[in-house]
């Protein structure tokens, strides 16, 4: 009995003791896989860090090589900046030109944007050239030499029975040459001249279709070109009349590319946004410009005349048209010299309606260009 007893003890001990180690045996196991699982994690992290950051480098490196590549081809594309004539019609040879500039020219007119002259060209064409120096040392950079040959190339290409076409230009230094067909009957501004010295007769017939020439050219800039072409320096003076009182319209877009000209509301003929640095000149704005030329064909006044200086008359010719049109008075506004015949006055008067709706101090209350054509036809049969 003893001898079984202590056998069965034994039996006892031994297997407490194999649990033990199993007990032990399994806690080293359970301790490896933690470790193991650690390290697992800490090299998984590594991983995805690093292709992470290779990611981010490499999308760093591309970008930088665009920028690179894209700069490259900018200047292998950069337009070169041209010297001597350029030229965009077939009957002004280029040394004909250059020579011709060279001789004595006549001078016919200047303003704010350049001295106008006279030439006459080898091969007996006589053309009128307009000379521009840009005033400010920053215009004579090669970014904006550059920027004005690209915008003259735009004007170049602008064709339109009322427009005057640049046949030609010339750079020498920081000088421009303009080259425009010449008209031998002058400015809007040297007919009403005339007119107001009575040295010349002009009906109501011939303004009228001054104003629809001077409007289908308009319609033209802000309809049928791509991108839009803004006039921005409208006036009498840059409206130039053929022998039949045809008006092409020049200067336009000149006071885009020569800042120191886009200076509209010193000419009187600019859009009360003019005087605002805030606001954007668009074509509502050259449709006021029309609107204060359409006011000079119909009264025969200037904005610039000293009548205007009258507190009675608004101090404007915008609000003096304005308050004899709200009045019922605006047969008080026309000029004497083309009161006539019952019918031509109520064209006038109408015509009086649509230069004070075309001169609304808000430019969304003003028709557009092509509504003015459409306007103004009714009036009479062109």
């Amino acid at each position: 009995m003893g001898t079984c007893c202590n056998s069965s003890t034994v039996l006892k001990l031994c297997f407490l003791w194999l649990q033990l180690i199993c007990v032990q045996c399994h806690g080293r196991i359970l301790k490896d896989d933690t470790s193991s699982s650690d390290q697992f994690k800490n090299r998984f992290q590594r991983i995805f860090l690093s292709i992470l950051f290779g990611m981010f480098t490499g999308l760093i490196c591309a970008l930088v090589f665009a920028w690179l590549v894209r700069s490259f081809v900018r200047y292998i594309n950069k337009a070169p900046i041209l010297k001597g004539p350029v030229v965009f019609s077939p009957k002004i040879p280029s040394k004909t030109l250059q020579s011709a500039l060279a001789n004595d020219t006549q001078l016919i007119g200047s303003s704010s944007s350049g001295k106008y002259y006279r030439t006459v060209l080898d091969n007996g064409l006589t053309v009128a050239v307009k000379r521009m120096e840009p005033g400010s040392p920053q215009l004579h950079t090669k970014s904006f030499k550059r920027r004005i040959q690209h915008e003259l190339e735009l004007i170049a290409s602008l064709r339109h029975r009322n427009l005057m076409s640049l046949r030609a230009y010339v750079r020498e230094s920081n000088t421009f040459f303009l080259v425009y067909d010449y008209v031998n009957t002058g400015s809007l501004e040297d007919v009403m001249n005339k007119v107001r010295e009575n040295q010349l007769q002009l009906t109501w017939e011939v303004r009228l279709r001054i104003a629809v020439g001077i409007v289908k050219a308009l319609q033209y800039l802000h309809f049928s070109c791509n991108p839009t072409v803004l006039h921005r320096n409208l006036k009498p003076t840059n409206v130039m009349l053929d022998a039949e009182f045809e008006p092409r319209l020049a200067d336009c877009g000149l006071a885009k590319i020569i800042p120191t000209l886009n200076l509209p509301a010193a000419s009187n003929y600019g859009p009360p946004e003019s005087y605002q640095s805030c606001s954007r000149y668009t074509d509502k704005s050259d449709v006021f410009s029309f609107g204060v030329i359409l006011g000079v064909l119909l009264t025969g006044k200037y904005p610039t005349d000293p009548f205007f200086g009258d507190t009675s008359t608004g101090g404007s010719l915008a609000r003096w048209l304005q308050r004899l049109q709200e009045a019922g008075d605006a047969r008080e506004a026309l000029d004497k010299s083309i009161l006539g015949e019952e019918v031509e006055e109520d064209e006038m008067l109408m015509a009086v309606k649509i230069a004070v709706v075309c001169l609304s101090d808000m430019p969304a209350d003003r028709p557009s260009s092509d509504e003015l054509v459409s306007m103004l036809t009714q009036l009479n049969s062109f």
